[in-house]
């Protein structure tokens, strides 16, 4: 055990401390520590000991400066434990040990939920609260880019008051270091011809997949559509252009409603991406298989019938959505 006792007067010499062990604050479970960028060690000393930890932050700092290590201090937010000493403080400062929460933006989803995670998040500072989504996007550099599709989905790490905004700028480069990555390795003689082009469609085979085994599958029905000039007539585009004139059924008035990502009264791809595709969707869009499929519909088990033809599709429907059978 290391007492100090010299070096700082005979204040020392009355008021000796240990550190091999402190005291937190009673009744305290933890203690939230921030360090600002700039703060002197003096200054991390008497922020120790502003959290609560009871030690005198004239001693603490004595430490530092005679660990040698004072000025290894780095910045950001900190928890301490009950357990915690002067010694593991300072290597948890030295190291850098951040306390870090967690945010999940899920495959599938819209610019509308990315924000209300974010929202959610835990200490995590609201700098876009309020703001519109073309705010947003001008913030991070995209100025008149939809938001849609644009930030990757993942499980992003941050500490105790980061900035909303900060997030959603690694999610946005992440999206398109993983975009560039897939497009660079595309197959050949696609029917699409720019990488947001690869981001639109990848959204609606997101959209549209209940099972993994059936992406490239979907995704070479939508291929051969577009070669032919067919309309897509995929209704995860119809929902999205409603917006909130959803009702939560798909009525044959919204499939005449035209709008921009109306893709049955719209031949080829809508403006945007729908939602936020992951890397099964990219992969798939991109190396979409090889089929004379024109059409699918859901089985009802998450899984889809493919047919090349419409009497094969009519059929189909009248056996999975009608309850008709063969």
């Amino acid at each position: 055990m290391l007492l100090l006792v010299a070096g700082g007067g005979a204040w020392w010499l009355h008021h000796p401390v240990s550190f091999d062990r402190a005291r937190l604050a009673p009744g305290a479970t933890s203690l939230d520590l921030s360090i600002e960028p700039g703060t002197t060690p003096r200054g991390v000393a008497q922020a120790v000991a502003d959290a609560g930890v009871q030690i005198p932050p004239q001693a603490l700092f004595l430490w530092f400066r005679l660990s040698g290590q004072a000025r290894k201090i780095r910045a950001g937010s900190y928890e301490i434990t009950p357990g915690a000493t002067p010694r593991s403080i300072l290597r948890m400062l030295v190291r850098g040990e951040e306390t870090l929460r967690q945010v999940t933006l899920v495959d599938g989803w819209t610019f509308a939920q990315v924000r209300a995670a974010l929202a959610k998040a835990e200490q995590l500072k609201p700098d876009t609260q309020g703001l519109t989504d073309d705010a947003i996007m001008a913030l991070l550099g995209r100025p008149g880019v939809s938001p849609q599709g644009r930030f990757y989905p993942d499980t992003y790490n941050y500490a105790k008051g980061s900035s909303d905004l900060a997030v959603l700028r690694r999610a946005m480069r992440l999206m398109d270091t993983r975009l560039a990555a897939a497009w660079a390795g595309r197959a050949p003689g696609l029917p699409i011809t720019t990488p947001d082009q690869a981001l639109i469609l990848a959204s609606i085979v997101e959209k549209e997949t209940g099972q993994a085994a059936d992406r490239a599958m979907i995704a070479g029905v939508f291929c051969n559509r577009l070669r032919l000039g067919m309309p897509l007539q995929t209704d995860p585009t119809v929902i999205f252009g409603l917006g909130d004139k959803f009702d939560g059924t798909l009525h044959k008035r919204d499939l005449q409603t035209d709008t921009p990502w109306n893709t049955y009264t719209r031949v080829g791809l809508p403006p945007t991406p729908i939602a936020m595709p992951g890397d099964a969707a990219l992969i798939a869009a991109l190396h979409p298989a090889t089929t004379k499929a024109l059409y699918f519909v859901a089985r009802g088990d998450g899984s889809s019938e493919f047919s090349t033809s419409l009497d094969e599709h009519n059929r189909a429907v009248n056996k999975y959505q009608k309850g008709h059978g063969e």
